[in-house]
């Protein structure tokens, strides 16, 4: 089965971005669907939208274009884009496939 990790978390202030990676094992990582969720403090994970294999995606936190979830198949790659970044972000955010979840990672938005 497919093995997801996440990357490029990390402390940025408010207003900054932030783009986060999940990486796949496999290549039919191309092949599948990828959601991505986050999980505030203290809080349930909650979804943050998906990237169909042919690149449709679907984001319900659109937030007026501060999410944007990408991918690149040449490198097994979907990328989570936060723009405008506030301090309500604060979270550690997972990608899923096919029911596999990577190991998260955590953004902190703080001045």
């Amino acid at each position: 089965q497919v093995q997801l990790v996440e990357s490029g978390g990390g402390l940025v202030q408010p207003g900054g971005s932030l783009r986060l990676s999940c990486t796949g094992s496999r290549d039919d990582f191309n092949l599948h669907i990828v959601l991505w969720y986050r999980q505030p403090p203290g809080q349930e994970r909650e979804f943050i939208g998906h990237i169909t294999r042919s690149g449709y995606t679907y984001i319900p936190l659109a937030e007026e274009g501060r999410f944007v979830i990408s991918r690149d198949s040449a490198k097994l790659v979907s990328y989570l884009q936060i723009n405008n970044l506030k301090p309500e972000d604060t979270a550690v955010y997972y990608c899923n496939q096919q029911g596999i979840w990577g190991q998260g990672t955590q953004v902190t938005v703080s001045s």
